[in-house]
């Protein structure tokens, strides 16, 4: 054994006490996501910090305690199951995208009745709240830009792809053979392309 052990004393009030605790409690790795949560409100409500501070103090990112904190608005229902483990973490925090309780709590029978994967849930998430699908819809190009795509198509024999970015764009010369492209390149280089 060891005849010294290094050690740090500090000098602390009851309240600094109780909150080393707390943060020491946190970061164990066998608590709950719900266990989690609640010593996370409880820093921030008992001891006043906000979620920059309990994340400097725990370890986490700002935006981690805050998506935790969230979980504990969901409805009584979804809580009790994921205390259960009829949920998981990714579940419930795919339900936080209802506006409603009784919309998270309609969604939570339909993920228990079907076993649903978290990415079925996202997907049952967003066709409940009417949003778009994850990828927006293609823009279509302004009419200028439309109009050199057929003057660079008609000039180099083939289909032409402009798109615009904020600092530049790009340019895409489709071409379907080996026969093709050493075309393209003769034309734009004067040069030979595959040998």
């Amino acid at each position: 054994g060891l005849d010294t052990v290094p050690v740090l004393v500090r000098q602390a009030t009851d309240r600094e006490m109780l909150e080393l605790a707390l943060v020491e409690n946190i970061q164990r790795s066998d608590l709950t996501p719900l266990e989690t949560a609640e010593a996370y409100r409880q820093l921030s409500e008992d001891f006043q910090l906000s979620h920059e501070e309990i994340a400097a103090r725990v370890g986490k990112s700002r935006v981690s305690v805050t998506n935790t904190l969230r979980l504990l608005k969901l409805p009584e229902p979804v809580l009790s199951a994921l205390a259960n483990n009829q949920i998981t973490e990714g579940h419930a925090r795919a339900l936080l995208a209802l506006n409603t309780a009784q919309a998270q709590a309609a969604a939570l029978q339909t993920i228990l009745q079907h076993n649903l994967t978290v990415r079925q849930t996202e997907e049952l998430v967003h066709k409940l709240s009417g949003e778009r699908p994850l990828s927006p819809p293609p823009i279509e190009p302004a009419p200028e830009i439309k109009e050199l795509e057929e003057r660079l198509r008609q000039s180099l024999g083939t289909k032409v792809t402009l798109r615009r970015g904020r600092k530049g764009g790009t340019m895409i010369i489709h071409y379907y053979s080996d026969e093709e492209l050493n075309s393209l390149i003769r034309q734009i280089t004067g040069e030979n392309g595959l040998e």
